[in-house]
């Protein structure tokens, strides 16, 4: 199969993930694993971190695949690009390696994980700002959360909503503002 072809069949597969199929994830794997692998094992120098980091391209690759874009880029740029930024951010994450130390360090092993403090503070800072939003008016709320929460651009918003690109924009200004003043009280 020439690169044309192979190019072809991975865009396909990429748009086919895109809408949830398991078998193009399969088949984008199959074509591109040992590739990525070798792109996140030359920047971490480390066969179980790239292994790890690849298992997190795979799931991104599975979230985001409906943003990849053929006109922008080749498929294997997009994949190789997502496999170079996952292995960076895990090399640059500072996390200590704990591979191959004595027993004894285990004891300079920091838990991760947040305090149950910190959990309780954000579910309320959570429940409050739900509250808020419940509280201005429906369209400006939709529209707030499909920007903020859902990632759509104005444009976006204002053509499902069938609105000018204008209105959408005053809708969100006029709904963060009222959504300051009801977190300030």
């Amino acid at each position: 199969m020439d690169a044309d072809a192979r190019r072809a069949q991975l865009s396909a597969a990429l748009n086919r993930v895109a809408s949830a199929d398991r078998e193009a994830l399969r088949l984008v794997y199959d074509m591109t694993a040992a590739k990525l692998f070798g792109v996140c094992l030359r920047i971490l120098n480390d066969r179980s971190e790239a292994e790890d980091v690849l298992q997190d391209v795979y799931l991104t690759i599975w979230q985001k695949a409906a943003s990849f874009d053929a006109n922008r880029a080749s498929p294997i740029t997009w994949l190789v690009a997502i496999a170079r930024n996952r292995a960076i951010d895990r090399a640059r994450s500072g996390a200590p390696r704990w591979v191959n130390q004595p027993i004894e360090a285990a004891d300079r092993v920091v838990d991760p994980a947040p305090l149950a403090s910190e959990l309780l503070e954000a579910q309320q800072e959570h429940e409050r700002l739900k509250s808020c939003l419940d509280e201005i008016e429906k369209r400006q709320s939709l529209a707030i959360r499909a920007a903020f929460l859902g990632g759509f651009t104005y444009e976006e918003l204002a053509e499902r909503a069938g609105v000018p690109l204008g209105t959408m924009k005053s809708w969100i200004r006029r709904g963060l503002a009222k959504l300051k003043q009801c977190l300030e009280r």
